[in-house]
């Protein structure tokens, strides 16, 4: 086991929209470990308690609360969204006014059951282009967090892998790197919002390396760095 990241110097308020899914999860036990405040956000109230109370018993020093997705939005500095692709449209739909002058982390990928080993993107490219369109220019969206296992997050092993990120804004783009690297995650600005195709199609390629080769948790590494 490795410890996951020291307390960061900056701790925000973090809202985790999805907060009670795998992915939701494993970025809210990373970041409470490192120090941020965090609000697990979801449709569901008595979900949305019952995972904020799990956390608190793994992080005990955490500062670690539950609100439904809006309140969590308003309530928040910066917001994850890590909810299933079917979802998202509305969750953006919800958040919208609340998330104007913010940051919002787009974690979704648009996987589309059964054939989650095919990459099949949206007719607006992707689910990145589809969170910035539904937001607005008013809220600055960056897409990451899509090519990193959830139960490796949702643990204290090392994440061998790196992050690429996408957005428009290159201060919103570090920040996130910033959050990353305090989740025990190497991260890289990828260029704009455009280029989450690729980012989201990476995962339907790494599902399917899961697969074939029958490993647990195939990730990416940049090299010549």
């Amino acid at each position: 086991m490795t410890s996951i990241a020291p307390h960061t110097a900056h701790p925000r308020d973090l809202a985790v929209l999805g907060g009670t899914g795998n992915l939701g999860l494993g970025l809210a036990y990373r970041w409470a470990r490192a120090g941020h405040r965090i609000i697990i956000g979801s449709r569901d109230a008595a979900k949305a308690e019952a995972a904020a109370k799990a956390l608190k018993e793994r992080v005990p020093e955490g500062q670690i609360r539950a609100l439904g997705n809006e309140a969590a939005a308003r309530a928040a500095e910066i917001i994850a969204v890590a909810v299933p692709f079917a979802a998202q449209r509305d969750t953006l739909a919800a958040i919208k006014d609340a998330a104007q002058g913010k940051i919002v982390i787009d974690t979704t990928v648009a996987l589309k059951p059964p054939k989650v080993g095919m990459v099949q993107l949206p007719p607006e490219g992707s689910a990145g282009q589809i969170a910035q369109l539904t937001l607005g220019t008013g809220v600055r969206v960056v897409s990451a967090f899509q090519n990193v296992a959830a139960a490796v997050l949702d643990s204290d092993h090392e994440i061998d892998c790196d992050v690429l990120i996408t957005g428009n804004d290159a201060e919103a783009a570090a920040l996130v790197s910033a959050l990353a690297a305090d989740g025990g995650m190497r991260a890289f600005h990828a260029g704009p919002i455009e280029n989450a195709a690729a980012v989201e199609g990476l995962t339907s390629i790494l599902i399917t390396l899961n697969r074939r080769y029958k490993v647990g948790h195939a990730g990416i590494r940049i090299t010549g760095l």
